[in-house]
């Protein structure tokens, strides 16, 4: 066997080894023998909740441990191919398991990455919040960019983005907004895309051609399951009423039909005006402000608190996650990974996913950011 490839069967053994280490193998084995035992059990379905909860997490088990040994047995066979084919002399045989090996490469990239993606509410939808920084226009334009990039990284993924509450700007550009994105693994993608966004450019609203920096933030945290209960007294909140801004009709403009719930003792305020009920906007609201609270509560948990301390602090200097640079060269920075490309109008079209791995790697320790590496 060349030394190349008895290298590269063993770089990829290493990996799947890395893989089930991170998943804690053992484990997700006996975990997911409970969980199809419990789905034999004819009262399951009594508590419809508890029974897709159970079914759910059995077939995220299921998908992961069948990925990984298939990759093992894929490996594995093309090894055997290999030596037959030396036995034999048949070099074509050779060369097709070779390149079967290679192939297993990208599988295990992509496998990687979703080990990265099993954190508690990873799986969940997400809402996520953007506000223009000091600045004005400027701000309020690069907020509007952002909302644009981040429905496209959506929409990249076949996942669908709901708008709930927008702030047009004064003359172009967006005050703020809330989104909501629906789609597999949403939050455990865009939890990394927390934090102040900063942008370079030669500014269009400026007749003298100067070169202008902004800055926005973003917040990311997930919709809640419903079997998760936040307690929140109606003491701890302030609820206002506004009227509704932006399209929407008539009645949406001429009517308080726009709700915001302040939670007193974090600070954290959240609003909605995407219904024309306000009934409606309230009750959103409501789920909308149990799951930020529900964020930071993981965030505390993991032990990450970057999102949250970003978002509390000024949306300037010092802050920001992420450089988007335009003029006077063309560059996009993460200031946390030190990722970076060189086509800021692919990035600002969506193309995110290398800015999104390399921080779900460096959000974890210990075998996980092994597994990260060998990509």
């Amino acid at each position: 066997m060349r030394a190349e490839t008895a290298n590269l069967i063993d770089e990829i053994r290493q990996a799947i080894s890395l893989l089930r280490r991170y998943f804690d193998w053992d484990e997700a084995v006996k975990r997911l023998e409970y969980l199809n035992a419990r789905a034999e059990d004819g009262d399951l379905w009594n508590d419809p909740q508890e029974a897709q909860k159970l079914m759910r997490e059995r077939q995220s088990l299921e998908e992961n441990i069948n990925a990984i040994n298939g990759l093992s047995r894929a490996l594995d066979d093309n090894v055997e191919l290999i030596e037959l084919g030396e036995e034999e002399g048949d070099d074509a045989i050779v060369e097709e398991a070779e390149a079967a090996i290679r192939s297993l490469r990208g599988e295990i990239a992509a496998r990687q990455i979703e080990t990265l993606l099993s954190g508690e509410a990873d799986a969940n939808d997400t809402y996520i919040e953007i506000h223009a920084g000091a600045g004005g226009t400027e701000s309020q334009d690069w907020a509007s960019m952002l909302l644009r990039m981040y429905t496209r990284w959506a929409e990249r993924r076949g996942m669908k983005v709901e708008v709930l509450e927008l702030h047009d700007g004064e003359e172009a550009g967006i005050k703020s907004a809330t989104i909501l994105v629906h789609g597999h693994n949403a939050y455990g993608w865009l939890k990394t895309e927390s934090g102040v966004h900063r942008l370079v450019r030669i500014s269009p609203f400026d007749s003298n051609a100067r070169r202008h920096t902004s800055f926005a933030s973003v917040w990311v945290y997930p919709v809640i399951d419903d079997t998760i209960e936040i307690d929140i007294p109606e003491s701890e909140v302030r609820i206002d009423t506004y009227r509704s801004s932006g399209a929407g009709g008539q009645h949406v403009n001429t009517t308080d039909s726009a709700v915001r719930i302040t939670h007193i003792p974090t600070g954290v305020a959240v609003a909605c005006q995407q219904e024309r009920s306000q009934h409606k906007n309230r009750a959103k609201a409501w789920e909308m402000l149990r799951a930020r609270l529900y964020e930071m509560e993981l965030k505390k948990r993991e032990e990450a608190a970057n999102a949250t301390e970003a978002s509390k602090g000024d949306i300037g200097w010092g802050h920001q996650i992420r450089s988007y640079v335009l003029q006077p060269y063309q560059m996009v920075k993460d200031l946390r990974t030190g990722v970076e490309s060189p086509s800021p109008q692919d990035v600002l079209d969506g193309d995110l996913d290398g800015f999104m791995k390399a921080s779900l790697s460096q959000r974890v320790s210990g075998a996980a950011a092994e597994v990260a590496d060998i990509d």
